[in-house]
């Protein structure tokens, strides 16, 4: 009999209080060319560490703006975010030019920014020598739990040091207070918001706290911040062998699959065991040997695009290969924005027992994906955490904003559909579904038929027809089609 987790909430959590923000303008920015593109626009912000505490230590925030390209049509600001979390806002708007449609870009400043921890806003640092360091996050014994508590208060208190007070004060509430920070800064009554993957987290919550500064919000594959511990992992877990189950239709289908006519499962299955037993070879990099996270997560990754040509591939060479791994440049300090946030924003009350037995229950039930990579990690690298989360998971008030469009995979191996359904009854009658039914993590970029009902909506705050989705679109090989906007929720 499998383990009961307790959920992580007993009750829903009241909202706490919002800080209130300034409605119209507030400090201006001092806008540049940016260092790294000069057609686009850079600028700091200076906010408060602790809201709670606006005459106490302060973070920079890093902003980069493409104005509109026909500002006599201008309909305001579109605040953008690609996720992680931990990705960089920054670098999303700058490549706006590639992502987002010709049609945005001529009615709206695009401006994104790196949240506070992140990149170029006064990032988390780490020692490189302890990241390296780290245990094996698939634990198999006791002593392996233990390995991982003890490492990560080591790895926080590394952290906080090198990092300064802004660490512990990285959940998504404190950066909705940021974000409003920046709308007030840009002297705009509202925004309309893009976000994907960890970044739907930082729209829900934004619309929960100031509803009427919302013009417009698309959450592009949705985070469901009500889950327990369990539920999270389960449905990580479910995405991911949904994932590889369409992979080997695919391979079975298509004659472009370098497994095709070959039981792909099978060969699956032998390269976990060589993996177990530490004797898989990687084929393209000499000397290193993956053990069983590493090879679920060369499938997990290339499910984002995804990428079945060049998993095939790999799986292919993987079968007979004997080759190894080159060292890379040594560093003293790495930016590691994801546990600091991830573990301020998620409880995961855990025990070795409960944890063994929910591994042991997500094996048996997903055989090729026996547990999501990004699930476990982002799980795992919680536990014994120092840092008490500030924005536990609860559900979400109904919106009272105007209409909310929300996208989604059907097969997304990082923010399965469940959670997009699960968020959509939260807010209520003003979400709007529509399901893209194909294949990789985010939407926008897709097809035509996504392009046309984002771009519509954020044009007009129109919401589209009830069950509208979009045909998926068979994957190409690499190097072909979309430009992601980075690894969002990774």
């Amino acid at each position: 009999m499998l383990a009961i987790l307790r959920p992580v909430l007993a009750a829903l959590l009241a909202l706490p209080a919002a800080v209130p923000g300034p409605a119209s303008a507030g400090p201006s920015l001092s806008w540049k060319p940016c260092k790294e593109d000069r057609t686009a626009q850079c600028a700091t912000l200076k906010v408060p560490v602790d809201w709670a505490n606006p005459y106490g230590p302060a973070a920079s925030v890093a902003l980069a703006r493409r104005p509109a390209t026909d500002p006599g049509s201008r309909i305001g600001t579109l605040v953008v975010n690609p996720g992680g979390p931990g990705g960089s806002g920054v670098d999303f708007a700058l490549d706006g030019t590639y992502f987002f449609s010709a049609a945005l870009r001529r009615r709206f400043d695009i401006v994104g920014f790196d949240p506070r921890g992140v990149s170029r806003s006064t990032p988390v640092v780490c020692s490189a020598t302890l990241l390296a360091a780290g245990p094996p996050p698939l634990i198999s014994a006791a002593r392996g739990y233990a390995a991982n508590v003890s490492y990560n208060r080591r790895l926080a208190a590394d952290c906080a040091r090198r990092t300064g007070p802004v660490y512990g004060h990285l959940d998504t509430l404190s950066v909705v207070q940021d974000m409003d920070a920046i709308r007030a800064a840009l002297g705009e009554r509202t925004i309309s918001f893009y976000g994907a993957s960890y970044g739907t987290l930082l729209g829900e919550q934004y619309a929960e706290r100031f509803p009427e500064r919302v013009r417009a919000l698309v959450l592009d594959s949705v985070m469901d911040h009500s889950v327990s511990t369990r539920s999270f992992l389960d449905a990580e877990t479910a995405a991911s062998q949904d994932s590889f189950d369409e992979f080997v239709a695919w391979c079975d289908r298509s004659t472009e699959c370098a497994l095709h006519g070959r039981d792909v499962r099978a060969i699956w299955t032998s390269l976990l065991a060589r993996a177990r037993r530490g004797t898989l070879r990687d084929p393209f990099e000499p000397g290193y040997r993956p053990r069983t996270l590493d090879l679920l997560g060369v499938a997990f990754s290339s499910f984002y695009d995804p990428q079945w040509h060049a998993l095939a591939l790999y799986i292919k060479e993987a079968a007979s290969a004997a080759k190894g791994r080159r060292a890379g440049a040594p560093v003293t300090e790495i930016q590691n924005p994801f546990p600091a946030i991830f573990c301020d924003d998620w409880a995961v009350p855990l025990s070795w027992t409960s944890l063994r037995l929910r591994l042991g229950a997500l094996a048996r039930a997903h055989p090729q994906m026996t547990v999501s990579p990004l699930g476990l990690t982002s799980v795992v690298s919680c536990l014994g955490t120092p840092v008490v989360p500030d924005n536990r998971q609860r559900r979400l008030s109904p919106a009272r904003t105007g209409p909310v469009l929300l996208i989604n995979s059907r097969h997304d191996p990082a923010t399965p559909h469940v959670w997009a359904r699960a968020v959509a009854r939260q807010l209520g009658p003003a979400a709007s579904l529509v399901t893209y039914e194909g294949w990789g993590h985010t939407v926008y970029g897709r097809s035509k038929c996504v392009n046309g009902v984002v771009d519509t909506y954020l044009l007009t705050v129109r919401p589209p027809a009830a069950g509208t989705s979009c045909p998926g679109v068979q994957p190409r090989p690499a190097g072909v089609g979309r430009r992601a906007p980075g690894r969002a929720y990774r």
